[in-house]
């Protein structure tokens, strides 16, 4: 069986697709399966043992417009894929599934292409992503299928450095990732702020921040127990560093997905805009969402917005910085080294 899934969307949709990959190996031992995503989703997929070829679409660069997107349809047509899926719900994404030539490709009935599947699936919006994901495959339903993340032996070996050179072992490890793509699902800065200079007066714990070149601008504080990664990392880095950590808090945004390729590091995911229902909360079980429930606005759109259309942003200026102590302090207390 020659198997293609194509997801070409943000870095948590092809994390959160990881549990796919391996249900779709369980049903296919012998099969053979490529997967088409973005030159990012590309490396935060490295080393997956269940891959034999990851293929990068660059929409930026190398595919740009319909003579790239065609291109890469002709190259994929070569590969005779006996079975497409493709839960990406983008037209483009549809239409690289149609030009594979494939007998058989699979989408979401609600996609904008669904008309160049030849099997829609539906799309149950009341169930988790992971879960809606697990529908394109039959196979053992009673089986939980986790995210799963690779860092390999360079990336284990930069960060293991990094503990070591800022005596980060034996300590408590919070991790923290203030950012999001989406102002409305960011907390505000002043709030991490505040929290990272009540858990500076604790000494045993180091607080490590994560995050890409956009969360540069942000001012955030450092103290003595901080040690500040933002902007330079890559994502299978990232991935070891949350594999480390005994607390990840971020906001709903990627760093969500990725910390819960590790059952053992407690997720603390904070909840503006977004709302748990649309499904992409943390598929972690050793994880909590803290919102604001009280609020009819929410949620205001599927991935947040550049501003509050109300105007007041109580979903998150609600959510004080004592309330997310009081999480986090209660679970380092529950920890011991």
């Amino acid at each position: 069986m020659n198997v293609l899934i194509i997801q070409t969307a943000f870095i948590g949709d092809v994390v959160l697709s990881t549990p796919l990959i391996e249900k779709v190996r369980d049903a296919y031992p012998e099969g053979r399966i490529t997967y088409v995503t973005t030159p990012v989703g590309a490396s935060i997929l490295r080393n997956n043992p269940n891959l034999e070829e990851i293929i990068e679409y660059d929409k930026r660069g190398e595919h740009k417009g319909i003579r790239g997107l065609m291109a890469l349809g002709k190259r994929l047509k070569y590969k005779n894929f006996d079975l497409v899926i493709c839960p990406h719900r983008y037209l483009r994404s549809s239409l690289l599934a149609w030009l594979t030539g494939c007998n058989r490709r699979l989408g979401y009935d609600n996609a904008a292409g669904k008309f160049l599947f030849t099997e829609k699936i539906h799309y149950d919006k009341d169930k988790h992503e992971v879960e809606k994901l697990l529908s394109f495959v039959k196979g053992n339903e009673s089986k939980r299928y986790e995210i799963k993340l690779y860092p390999g032996r360079k990336e284990r070996e930069s960060i293991e450095k990094i503990w070591r050179d800022r005596n980060i072992e034996g300590k408590k490890v919070v991790t923290i990732a203030p950012g999001s793509k989406w102002f409305t699902k960011k907390w505000p800065v002043e709030y991490f702020n505040d929290l990272i200079e009540r858990l500076g007066k604790r000494d045993d714990i180091v607080m490590v921040f994560i995050g890409g070149n956009d969360e540069l601008f942000l001012n955030i504080k450092e103290t003595k127990n901080t040690v500040n990664l933002i902007g330079e990392t890559n994502l299978l880095e990232v991935a070891e560093i949350a594999r480390r950590s005994d607390i990840v808090l971020t906001n709903d945004s990627s760093p969500i997905h990725i910390a819960s390729a590790w059952p053992e590091t407690h997720i603390v995911a904070i909840f503006g805009a977004t709302v748990k229902e649309l499904g992409f909360f943390p598929w972690s079980l050793n994880s909590q969402v803290i919102e604001n429930k009280g609020l009819p606005c929410r949620p205001c759109g599927l991935h947040g917005g550049k501003k509050c259309p109300k105007g007041h942003f109580k979903c998150m200026l609600d959510l004080k910085p004592e309330m997310v102590m009081e999480k986090i302090e209660k679970k380092l207390n529950e920890i011991k080294r």
